[in-house]
């Protein structure tokens, strides 16, 4: 080492008496101090008396600008005197035990590892080596180490390892210097090569000697001694060892041990630390398997229970749930096959992919055709074994926000091509392929020449309606069983019909089909003629009203059904103004519009205006299902009954709720029209209750749920129970969709009815595993073999006031908002009935966790080891005979959005221009409609005409992902302000032409997927080349924004909507080429930035009027993962700036008005408005042609407050001063909500290695305490 000069610090006195011995000893170093070792002894001495005895004399030596400490490693490494070097070392022993790491941190810096281990080595050469020498040098080591990055690495080059391993054998006796000795093997065995060396050299076998018995001596060196172990153990060698030299035996006898007799728990780190060594020991398969024949599972069961009443056992109660949990034999779902259990054959299957794949697969297994029993290729469902029970979260997240993947940094995704980045030069397709999509604009060539702009409503029609009561394929006659509320006695079966070809189910989808009539109509087309169904009794209050008619059944498209007379209809349009009108909507607002309409009297009442229904319903020949019946609950399929219906009630009427006063959108008896016009791969023939009657959104709020400390361990130790009492599981299936002729399992009346065979329904199995809980299937997506999260089901036969616990065990993403305060959706007919048709948030003891089902590698997109996730619920029933449904979230089913529409244009009004075409049909025959809304011109005057044609047009989109009904919503919102009379709604229509396209994934939505179509691909990932058989609504939509970009008329603002699962509020999506280049820290030109700034403008606009919108959440970086979504594919291709995908919360909101409340209805629908309002300020500002300073002008339009930053391309420094510019968490942030989540990790690393860190707080927020999910997925 380079001699130092002794450099003083400016203001530290020279005449120091401290500095002036450090002086003296820097003259000393060399040849001086080993010819002068008294002189070398007594300066030492003197200094280190002063740094014991005077605080400012250490402040002094390692004060900034001060050599002290250079001297003093420099004279140690020179001394060959043992006196002297202790002395130097009993001084930097005193300096480093204060300053909280940062006088070890300065002791690192200036090379002193490196001398300490020189000394170890010359000290060593010594026969024999002096103890105290040996004893200071690894007690300054052991301060040294954790605080040395390369530490281990240092070690290992200087032959250090060896060295105190020999001193460990040498004096296993020896506490006191064993201490110390065992504190730095500690910090070797950090690194995995040397940890791997010293169990080569037999240190494992070493550890286990030194490990021992409960006894109050000592307890220091063994908690010391574990830890050592307990590093050593994470090498997979290692553990293999200790598994071979039968130790697991072993050490659950002594954890046990030390369970037994630390009764005051005094020695709770011990305890831990043997149990770190089972969990390190337990992430290889030998040793799970050696755990579970050491009885391991009994063991750490019970000892886990006894110290459940104790908060601060906490560590050790997670620790044990962990080992439980990896050790805990990994089963295969109770299913046939993982792939879904209905099939659709695809025209033809993709060259590659995961659908291709799915078809190479081995012949073996059956799934259904239909319903019907036909061999199908299996799916890789075995267990996988590999040895590394570590799983890697990097989960492709299959969540409508657009699948985002994890690639291990925040940056990896962003796209850092600039080709990429920029519209591209030349167009895709030629203009005369495109020239056909001219029939879906006629408004921009109408001329309205011979229109009466004074005639009325029936004359100024511009449209006709997309749907009919039966399907325009040939098939044959369904029936439509649908719900009424009657008391029966069981026994009456109703069975499905038979299977037909799926090849019926499709039209032709290369080319568009050819708009329905649309234009004005000069005269009113002739009444149609009832659909007569002689079965059905159905009266209302006001007998007296007249129907117009309903949808023929011959295929013809018609005129809206259901002409409502004047008085009703003025009702109507009165309620729709001031709901609409208010866009805000206040509690106060919501009574008063109940109140005005008068369906509601006080909270609870029912609802005044009631239906009377003649029992039993009947449609088609066949009984209805129904609620109620002597010993229980009759709702849905009674398999193999063929016992007769009760006549003795055969001509009762009942009253259930009209809530067409509430719902001027929703009629019950057009909605079974849509229904028999709907294809579904299942057949369905049954009508789920809160689909017939409606949801009326409660006036009350929904906060989130609180969750309650240690409801995720306390559910985990049932799970457990099940392996250890296998005798108390019942494990009885009481539903199995794999049975296709009779999937309700008949019993004694013990257990709960299930059943989802209606539009979107999804439940494929229900097991009884308890007498009151139940483990729930999913189903796959139609033609895949995953995205398990959509769920809608029935329930039925459940007792009043009891307890019920349901798990739905194969979800697939890593977290869950159910763990931050999202409920599930319940629907109780019999508070139906009673006047309260509506969805409420219901359920307690809510968390999502991973369980001990394992997931095929082929499932898992090719990685291994994977788990699926258990969301698991409890909730009791208040209604005796009631049938209730659950959900993800509040249904919005495709039949739903045809009677929506269909009630819609029967609202419109003269000044409306109102057209609904089919865009295309779907795989199964589906229509899927495409609107176009606007004002109708003044007059057919030049300038008239040339305004309403030249308007911008705004295109919109929903529903590409079955599984978000909220994006429905919030279109149905945005639809209903469209439609709506306010001025507002008129100033719209007159400032845009809309497109909308409200459904683009019909068949996903009716079979109950959650994320892909009938192709089993998610559409949101076929923009960039979408095919017109397998995506037919896709490539129909990119043709029609292809037209409109040869035309030039590219729309102004193209948004699709969606929902997200895993963040909360509102929030959007964007394209920015100045903010992707920021984040990615790529070259680029100042002419490659340049950037229109208008693509903020919505968003902030949104921010201000919406409650539920937050702008921080908002990103306009563009990703690779999503170059073939709808989004960057419009804005890349189509050359839309202002291309957004529109977010929008399964849970709830954390800011503004809303914060702390669960999403519902009429918060979606609201939003929906919302985002017409900010159009309409859009048009304000596009109005304006100096757009450099638009974001300053929309600052003083909203008359925000807050200074608007100028994007230029000078300002880099933009992207980290906004909280928008960067690529958000798809995950909730783990410091954001404190959540009992430890018993999931996995996460070695996060265990405290503070010998004081097992301390539990109410708030376990810490890092080791959350789940190895929530550190993954950016979105």
């Amino acid at each position: 080492m380079n001699k130092p000069k002794m450099a003083t610090e400016k203001g530290v006195p020279s005449n120091s008496r401290v500095l002036m011995l450090l002086g003296q000893l820097e003259r000393l170093n060399g040849e001086a101090m080993m010819r002068d070792v008294e002189t070398a002894r007594q300066v030492t001495t003197k200094i280190l008396h002063l740094i014991q005895t005077q605080e400012k004399s250490g402040k002094e030596v390692m004060s900034k600008g001060s050599s002290g400490m250079e001297v003093i490693l420099a004279s140690l490494e020179s001394s060959r005197d043992v006196q002297t070097t202790l002395n130097i070392m009993y001084i930097l022993s005193e300096l480093l035990t204060v300053g909280r790491g940062r006088r070890v941190g300065v002791f690192v810096s200036k090379g002193g590892t490196g001398v300490l281990f020189q000394i170890l080595n010359t000290a060593n050469k010594d026969m024999p080596p002096s103890e105290e020498l040996m004893l200071q040098l690894h007690s300054l080591l052991a301060k040294v180490g954790p605080k040395d990055r390369k530490f281990g690495v240092k070690a290992r080059l200087s032959g250090a390892l060896n060295i105190t391993v020999n001193l460990i054998k040498q004096n296993i006796q020896n506490t006191k210097l064993l201490l110390p000795c065992l504190q730095v093997l500690r910090a070797y065995s950090t690194n995995s090569v040397n940890a791997i060396s010293l169990g080569k050299n037999g240190v494992v076998e070493l550890m286990f000697k030194i490990v021992a018995p409960y006894s109050k001596k000592n307890t220091s060196l063994l908690k010391v001694a574990l830890d050592a172990l307990g590093a050593l153990l994470k090498s997979k060698t290692n553990a293999r060892r200790a598994v071979d030299g039968g130790h697991v035996p072993v050490m659950l006898a002594l954890y046990l041990d030390w369970h037994r007799n630390d009764t005051r728990h005094r020695y709770m780190l011990i305890r831990k630390g043997f149990l770190v060594c089972l969990r390190n020991i337990t992430n290889i398969k030998l040793g799970r398997k050696a755990f579970i024949e050491a009885d391991g599972m009994r063991i750490l069961y019970n000892s886990s229970t006894e110290c459940l009443p104790v908060r601060t056992l906490d560590p050790l109660v997670n620790t044990s749930s962990l080992i439980m949990r990896k050790c805990f034999p990994k089963n295969r779902l109770p299913l046939p096959t993982i792939k879904s259990a209905f099939h659709y054959q695809l025209p033809h299957v993709p060259a590659a992919g995961p659908v291709a794949q799915l078809y190479s697969q081995p012949p073996g297994g059956r799934t259904r055709h239909h319903l019907g029993n036909k061999p199908l290729k299996k799916v890789d469902d075995v267990v996988d074994e590999s040895d590394d029970n570590e799983e890697t979260e990097a989960d492709t997240d299959s969540e409508n926000e657009e699948d985002e993947k994890d690639h291990g940094t925040a940056n990896d995704d962003i796209e850092t091509d600039l080709n990429k980045l920029h519209p591209k030069k030349s167009p895709s397709r030629l203009f005369e392929e495109l020239r056909v999509y001219e029939r879906f604009f006629l408004e921009l060539s109408e001329d309205f020449q011979g229109y009466n702009f004074d005639c009325s409503k029936s004359a100024s029609s511009t449209s006709s309606s997309l749907f009919s009561s039966s399907s325009s394929s040939t098939r044959s006659t369904r029936t439509i069983i649908v719900p009424t509320a009657q008391a029966l006695s069981p026994k009456h079966d109703p069975k499905p019909s038979s299977p037909e070809d799926h090849n019926s189910f499709r039209g032709q989808r290369a080319e568009p089909p050819p708009p329905p009539p649309c234009g004005p109509s000069p005269s009113l087309p002739p009444p149609l003629t009832p659909l007569q169904l002689d079965t059905i009794h159905l009266t209302k209050d006001q007998d007296q009203k007249e129907e117009a008619g309903i949808p023929s059944p011959d295929g013809h498209k018609t005129l809206s059904p259901f002409a409502r007379p004047p008085s009703q209809g003025q009702v109507i349009e009165q309620s729709l103004a001031r709901s609409l009108e208010c866009v805000s909507l206040e509690e106060e607002g919501r009574l008063n519009a109940e109140e005005a309409l008068k369906g509601v009297k006080q909270e609870g009442s029912p609802v005044s205006a009631t239906r009377h229904i003649q029992s039993p319903l009947l449609l088609g020949g066949i009984a209805a299902r129904r609620v109620g019946g002597g010993g229980g609950s009759n709702w849905g399929s009674d398999c193999g009954s063929e016992g007769a219906e009760d006549e003795s009630v055969e001509g009762a009427v009942l009253e259930v709720p009209d809530t067409a006063l509430l719902l001027p959108l929703h009629d019950p008896d057009l909605y079974v029209e849509m229904v028999k016009g709907t294809n579904s791969v299942p057949q369905y023939a049954e009508v789920a209750y809160p689909d017939y009657f409606g949801h009326v959104a409660p006036t009350f709020r929904e906060p989130l749920l609180d969750r309650v400390y240690g409801v995720q361990r306390s559910k985990i130790f049932q799970d457990i129970e099940r392996l250890i009492h296998p005798n108390d599981i019942l494990d009885k299936v009481v539903y199995d969709l794999d049975i296709p002729s009779c999937p309700v399992i008949e019993d004694n009346g013990e257990s709960l009815k299930f059943n989802s065979q209606f539009e979107s329904g999804n439940l494929r199995k229900a097991v009884q595993v308890r007498k009151y809980e139940y483990d729930l299937v999913l189903n796959s997506d139609i033609n895949s073999n995953h995205y398990h999260q959509w769920f809608y089901f029935e329930v039925s036969g459940m007792r009043v006031g009891t307890m019920y616990r349901f798990n739905i065990i194969n979800c697939e993403k890593s977290n869950s908002q159910f763990n931050y305060g999202m409920q599930v959706l319940m629907y109780s007919v019999q508070e139906a009935i009673s006047g309260r048709p509506r969805w409420v948030r219901t359920g307690t003891d809510i968390c999502y966790y991973k369980n001990h089902f394992a997931r095929s590698s082929i499932a898992a997109g090719g990685q291994k080891g994977k788990s699926y996730y258990t969301l698991t619920f409890s909730t009791n029933f208040s209604h005796k005979d009631d049938v209730c449904y659950f959900a993800y979230h509040y249904p919005y089913t495709y039949s739903t959005l045809k009677m929506h529409l269909s009630k819609l244009e029967a609202l419109r009004t003269p000044e409306i221009y109102l057209r609904q075409d089919v865009l295309c049909e779907t795989l199964s025959g589906n229509s899927c409609p495409l609107l176009t809304i606007t004002a109708m011109p003044e007059s057919n005057s030049n300038d008239h005409i040339c305004q309403f044609r030249n308007r911008p047009l705004i295109f919109l989109s929903a529903r590409v992902h079955p599984g978000e009904t909220n994006a429905s919503w919030v279109m149905k919102g945005t639809l209903e302000f469209l439609m709506g009379p306010s001025p507002l709604a008129a100033s719209l229509r007159e400032a845009y032409i809309f497109k909308i396209v409200p459904m683009l994934n019909p068949d996903g939505v009716v079979n109950g997927n959650h994320r892909c179509s009938l192709s089993g691909e998610d559409l949101n990932r076929q923009w960039q080349n979408p095919n017109p058989e397998l995506h037919p609504t896709i490539y129909h939509t990119k043709s029609l924004l292809q037209y409109l970009a040869h035309i030039q008329r590219a729309p102004l603002v193209f948004c699709d909507y969606h929902g997200h699962s895993r963040k909360k509020n509102v929030f959007m999506y964007g394209c920015s080429v100045k903010e992707t280049v920021w984040q990615s820290n790529i070259s680029a030109t100042s002419s490659d930035l340049q950037e229109d700034l208008g693509y903020r403008t919505l968003p902030k606009i949104l921010s201000q009027i919406a409650p539920a919108f937050s702008m921080a959440s908002c990103s306009f970086v563009v990703e690779r993962s999503k170059e073939s979504t709808a989004r960057v594919v419009v804005w890349r291709e189509i050359g839309v700036q202002r291309s957004y995908t529109m977010e929008s919360t399964l849970c709830g909101c954390d800011q503004g008005k809303y914060k702390g409340l669960q999403i519902g209805t009429r918060e979606l629908e609201e939003m929906g408005a919302q985002f017409c309002m900010a159009l309409l300020r859009l048009k304000r500002l596009t109005g304006l042609r100096n757009h450099q300073h638009l974001l300053d002008l929309e600052s003083d339009i909203i008359g925000t407050q807050s200074k608007v930053v100028r994007l230029t391309c000078r300002c880099r420094s933009f992207s980290s001063s906004c909280p928008t510019t960067y690529v958000m968490e798809e995950d909730e942030p783990s410091f954001m909500e404190a959540i009992d989540y430890s018993a999931e990790s996995n996460d070695e690393d996060g265990e405290p290695e503070n010998e004081h860190a097992g301390e539990v707080h109410d708030n376990p927020d810490h890092i080791d305490q959350l789940s190895d999910s929530e550190n993954n997925h950016r979105e």
